[in-house]
């Protein structure tokens, strides 16, 4: 699944209102995903809200060349949705789970 921004709107703190190429809106908390060099700056609402979408990649960009995959905006808009589990998976953001660690719960 090829998946894109269409949308995206800054709220407040450290979310985005964002929706997707499937149709899909939800919203993103970046909060914890500002470490490292060029994602510093990005703690500082003020900053993060100058993030816009560049049609081109898809994606929110800010104006030091800080940008995310949009697969990763989808994956923490819609983190929660049992049903894009094995997606998020192939995409790597979670972790395999097996049957026994599954049954010891």
């Amino acid at each position: 699944m090829v998946i894109h921004l269409t949308k995206a709107r800054y709220l407040s703190g450290h979310q985005f209102e964002v929706t997707f190429s499937d149709g899909r809106t939800g919203i993103a908390d970046v909060s914890e995903s500002l470490s490292g060099p060029v994602f510093e700056p990005l703690r500082e609402p003020a900053f993060l809200a100058r993030g816009t979408l560049d049609s081109e990649l898809g994606t929110i960009v800010w104006p030091n060349g800080a940008e995310m995959a949009p697969e990763y905006f989808y994956y923490l808009a819609f983190r929660d949705d049992e049903r894009l589990a094995d997606l998020f998976r192939e995409w790597g953001y979670l972790r395999a789970t097996s049957a026994a660690s599954g049954a010891a719960r």
